[in-house]
């Protein structure tokens, strides 16, 4: 198969560019490198750089619709294939300063057994996992291995947020057992961020599940078996997903009885107190007409042993509801 000369990458002012050895770490490359199936190009594009979506708009590499992949502001996960090549599009976590990571990071890919053109605008901090080990010399030795590689990557960094996500739900829900309720919005933000992981972690174990799946010409059947372990692990976070949303919703519905009883409760007190002083609250209104005949009006001592009454009064029918049980 005919190589890529190194001059085609010109101008294309790349985040990161470099050639795998194939031996698991990376050589520089310059206009008179060729790409091979044994020693592939890396390119790593930030589509709004004006140099990199001209380069990508113009390149001979890549088929038109991968062009609009790659420069586009497509976000579900997919898989299309291109003659020998696949334009795949992943989500991952927003770990960037100032952002909340249910804001998730578009990483679109174009590879083939001798290229590997990448593109995102924010940062992708799984990269970085990659690069590390392909300066250790530890990384991939060929494009399927490196597209098994930034996989493996993303789904720990969401495996790990999903854990976040869970173990916060647990909070919750001790809280709930002590009768505190959590902030106004914190757990519809949590809810928010589950069903956002879910929406977009589904078609991305299904584009994970068709890699493996898939015939690619530059993937072994080891690295084949390999992306169908991380679609399994990928899937059992989408389980635990599930059931996160689940017990979200429990602890939706234990809140509102929680408030609704507290309100109960007030209401009821607020009920009592108005018939332990409804017997008093008749005889001051019996005796506050201000007519004649008013008994005990002209004795100095009469409001004394008036209030005296009604205390007793009340007293005795605070004594009453104690022993029907209704206090």
């Amino acid at each position: 198969m005919e190589a890529i000369d190194g001059s085609a990458f010109k101008n294309s002012n790349a985040v990161y560019a470099c050639q795998l050895n194939g031996k698991g770490g990376i050589t520089g490359f310059g206009e008179n490198s060729l790409a091979t199936a044994e020693q592939p190009f890396w390119q790593h594009l930030d589509y709004k750089n004006q140099a990199s979506y001209q380069w990508i708009m113009n390149t001979n590499l890549l088929p038109a619709p991968v062009k609009e992949g790659l420069a586009g502001e497509s976000v579900r996960p997919k898989l299309i294939r291109t003659g020998e090549g696949a334009m795949i599009t992943l989500r991952t976590i927003n770990r960037n300063d100032n952002a909340r990571p249910d804001h998730l990071v578009s990483f679109r890919i174009y590879i083939n057994d001798r290229m590997v053109i990448s593109s995102c605008h924010r940062k992708v901090y799984s990269i970085d996992q990659v690069l590390d080990n392909l300066h250790n010399g530890i990384g991939a030795k060929n494009t399927g291995h490196w597209l098994v590689e930034i996989a493996d990557s993303i789904t720990d960094e969401v495996n790990d947020f999903i854990e976040t996500l869970h173990d916060n739900l647990i909070e919750f829900e001790d809280g709930i057992l002590e009768q505190k309720i959590p902030g106004r919005g914190e757990l519809v933000l949590l809810r928010k961020q589950l069903i956002v992981l879910r929406r977009y972690m589904a078609p991305q174990r299904d584009v994970f599940m068709r890699l493996a799946s898939e015939k690619l010409p530059w993937m072994s059947d080891e690295e084949r078996h390999l992306m169908q372990e991380i679609s399994d692990r990928l899937g059992r976070g989408l389980d635990d997903l599930d059931g996160c949303i689940a017990r979200t919703a429990v602890l939706a519905d234990e809140i509102t009885s929680i408030m609704a009883d507290a309100m109960n409760r007030r209401i009821y007190m607020m009920s009592l107190l108005t018939m332990i002083f409804l017997p008093s609250t008749f005889l001051t209104g019996l005796f506050g007409v201000n007519l004649g005949g008013i008994p005990g009006n002209e004795y100095k001592f009469g409001f004394g042993l008036f209030s005296l009454l009604l205390s007793l009064l009340i007293a005795a029918f605070t004594w009453w509801l104690r022993r029907s049980k209704w206090l």
